[in-house]
């Protein structure tokens, strides 16, 4: 990388930007608010993203966007990545973003004819990391479930809580999903579900003895001492109405604290733990996409890594030349 394009990695002692940077800076931002009818909110994070690029470039000894190289903008974007100015790394994410402001404000100079060449319309984003989803062991599942009471100790809650969670490992369906559900889905018990998905668009899921069984409880016992009669949602709070999302997520943290889990544990980690657990099972990629609901099998594929490292971990322990 040239030398010019390398901004010092010291902290920097808050030079005045140049006056003309400062210019088109404001120049856009008004442009963006007045013609394009940006946000309040779009403006002001714009600005602060603006204000972290002109600091960057005089930090360079640059005082016009004409100085500017495809070079400057690409260490900008790893400055970022690795920490400036004092300030923590920034995700890949967040660096993009930054990136799309940079790359704004130059285009915007080039339209304005304050610069012949936009060297930053080809720089390319940071990739963004593998993010493989969290799940649980088969036994941790196991004990987040029976960590609700059950038999003639429990409550219609505690009823409750259960078929909830069987519902979310037995079926893989997102949370917002199961609180869709109203009883006549759930009828007759079938051992199929038609889940309601993202775009109305809806599925066939199997439903699990295990599931099942709970559900029927939970119809018989629980959900008749919860209901007022003015709700047809399967599953109901004490007052009669339909479980919200943040009620379900303070059930499965309750359920994380009595099982003793180590472990950050939402809705979403149930349904990664029945994509992985299927996979690792032998079920094919295809199969768990349609179980999930998800549109392209790329999106699901990202489980086939998670149990090709613990294929791995596995081989790593038992095999003899690992």
């Amino acid at each position: 990388m040239p030398a010019e394009a390398k901004a010092s990695k010291s902290k920097i002692d808050h030079a005045e930007p140049a006056p003309e940077l400062v210019s088109v800076a404001q120049g856009w931002l008004d442009h963006l608010a007045v013609e394009k009818g940006a946000s309040k909110n779009t403006v002001s994070n714009y600005r602060r993203d603006l204000k972290r690029y002109v600091s960057w470039l005089t930090t360079a000894n640059i005082s016009t966007l004409s100085e500017v190289s495809s070079h400057h903008v690409e260490s900008y974007v790893a400055d970022l990545r690795r920490g400036w100015d004092g300030q923590k790394p920034l995700s890949s994410a967040s660096t993009s973003r930054a990136l799309i402001v940079a790359r704004g404000l130059h285009k915007f100079a080039l339209s304005e004819g304050l610069i012949d060449v936009d060297v930053a319309a080809e720089v390319a984003p940071p990739s963004p990391g593998k993010h493989l989803p969290d799940s649980l062991s088969i036994d941790e599942v196991t004990r987040l479930i029976d960590s609700v009471p059950a038999g003639e100790v429990a409550t219609a809650v505690d009823i409750r809580d259960k078929a909830l969670l069987e519902m979310l490992y037995g079926t893989g369906a997102r949370v917002s999903e199961l609180l869709d559900l109203a009883v006549d889905d759930v009828a007759d018990s079938p051992e199929i579900l038609t889940v309601t998905g993202k775009g109305s668009k809806q599925r066939l899921v199997p439903l699990g003895s295990h599931a099942r069984t709970a559900i029927e409880e939970y119809l018989v016992r629980a959900r008749p001492q919860l209901s007022r009669g003015k709700s047809h949602a399967l599953f109901l709070n004490t007052l009669g109405k339909p479980l919200s999302r943040q009620s379900a997520w303070a059930v499965i943290q309750q359920a994380v604290q009595r099982a003793g889990l180590d472990k950050k544990v939402s809705p979403h980690t149930l349904r990664h733990s029945f994509a992985t657990h299927l996979l690792q099972g032998g079920a094919d990629v295809r199969t768990v996409q349609e179980l999930l609901g998800h549109s392209s099998v790329t999106t699901t594929q990202i489980y086939t890594h998670v149990t090709a490292d613990s294929l791995r971990e596995v081989w790593r322990v038992a095999h003899p030349r690992a």
